[in-house]
């Protein structure tokens, strides 16, 4: 008999490893896929036109809440844990909850689960959500291009609406972005690659993904999200480390996973971050990883009207998922606006709307910054409610994209940029010039 499997995920890895290792597998059934971290992409359907010719009529995506449940009552046989930026105690807590119900729980390794490219495979990985993943993989890219080189951006899946209609998505204009009805979560990763001239690929079958993806690249650049490990087996392991969360690279899955891989790390805001955490992170590196080439690197923030910032009440809007699951207090608008001499920092707390009041009271932690949270239209109309009715004299948008385009934001506001400054040698430029004359 076919044993009866439950996939835990969050929307992402969680289909690829059906995608690799259960769909074509009788030996499997694959009853649901649990779904966490993400709001709203629960009480789905993974489509038959994914699912493959065992699952006619696909295969439900319930809420991890319903896991016990499912277990006792379906005579489950293995839990396959699928989703990434956790610490180990939430896996093992996991796996004991699993096992206490009578169930293996099982971690995929990365041979089964990444596919291989006929062209050369550089990943760009981090070992938490927020650490700098996707300006690493622009600047890769701009280095290859001066190369002469062809390369396409794969991001990991963000596939939170219509799963039939994400099976395979391409990226190259900004009317793209509209065309496939991106969240703001999804425009903050590509929109920036898009601007800076770069092709990206997402969506759910990364097979498939790939396969298009060769047709029009020298080499393929995977551009990691939430600290998870590559789909695809790379020729050159790039991974990003944090010093603003010194120890996490070695306490967090899978970080510690992207951390032992890695060819080259890059240990990024460096100027930001105390020298104290950069010396356990450096040391971390030598015990655990000494054959990685360390890059030492910078992301320099800019603000584009600093006096508009100087001494008056800001609200300070970052990116959603570094201040979330990512654990972060703050990011790069803080950073911007407390070196433009800001007066202070607007709490959002008393102008929440909506399912935002429900971001905060699952993340109790958050600094006083406002999430750009964007995982729908819902989401979208409430971080828009609340902007306006917070009382500030400015408003501090640092996340990737001009969130004024999405939003109606009724208040001065000022954009913050960065992007990845490597500092000293080694450099990423002379990486990938010894990588590819290896290769010749």
């Amino acid at each position: 008999m076919a044993k009866k499997v439950i996939i835990l995920g969050a929307g992402g890895r969680d289909f690829h490893n059906f995608n690799t290792v259960f769909r074509d597998d009788d030996a499997y059934e694959v009853l649901a896929f649990t779904a966490a971290q993400i709001p709203g992409i629960e009480d789905r359907r993974y489509p038959p036109e994914l699912a493959g010719r065992l699952y006619p009529e696909g295969i439900p995506i319930v809420p991890e809440s319903d896991l016990e449940s499912l277990i006792l009552e379906k005579g489950v046989d293995e839990a396959v844990f699928s989703y990434s930026d956790v610490r180990y105690a939430h896996v093992m807590s996991m796996a004991a909850k699993v096992n206490g119900w009578g169930v293996d729980f099982k971690l995929l390794g990365t041979t089964k689960t990444s596919v291989v490219s006929s062209k050369p495979v550089i990943s760009i990985t981090a070992i938490r959500t927020g650490c700098g993943k996707s300006q690493t993989t622009r600047r890769v890219s701009e280095i290859l291009k001066a190369m002469g080189k062809r390369t396409v951006a794969i991001r990991h899946p963000m596939p939170y609406g219509d799963l039939r209609k994400q099976g395979v998505q391409r990226f190259e204009t900004v009317a793209d972005l509209d065309r496939h009805e991106c969240t703001i979560e999804e425009r903050e990763e590509y929109e920036p690659h898009i601007i800076s001239g770069n092709i990206v690929y997402a969506g759910v079958d990364y097979e498939q993904i790939l396969r298009e993806a060769e047709k029009e690249a020298d080499v393929v650049l995977w551009d990691g999200g939430n600290n998870d490990a590559s789909f695809y087996k790379a020729d050159l392991s790039i991974t990003i480390v944090d010093p603003h969360r010194p120890g996490h690279e070695l306490a967090y899955y899978p970080s510690e996973i992207n951390f032992r891989n890695a060819d080259v790390i890059v240990i990024n805001k460096i100027v930001t971050a105390c020298p104290d955490n950069i010396k356990i992170v450096r040391k971390n590196i030598a015990r655990h990883n000494p054959k990685a080439i360390v890059v030492d690197a910078a992301s320099p923030v800019t603000i584009d009207d600093p006096d508009a910032v100087r001494g008056r009440r800001a609200l300070v809007i970052e990116d959603g998922p570094t201040l979330t699951h990512g654990e972060m207090k703050f990011g790069a608008g803080v950073v911007a606006a407390e070196r433009c001499g800001v007066g202070s920092l607007v709490d959002p707390r008393p102008f929440l709307v909506g399912e935002l009041q429900d971001t905060f009271r699952t993340y109790p932690e958050i600094g006083t910054v406002l999430p750009a949270m964007g995982y729908g239209e819902q989401q979208i109309r409430d971080l828009e409610a609340t902007v306006r009715a917070a009382d500030c004299d400015v408003v501090v948008i640092a996340t990737p994209i001009d969130l004024g385009k999405l939003i109606k934001v009724d208040k001065p506001s000022v954009r913050v940029s960065y992007s990845l400054f490597e500092i000293g040698s080694p450099n990423l430029t002379e990486v990938l010039n010894r990588f590819f004359e290896a290769r010749s």
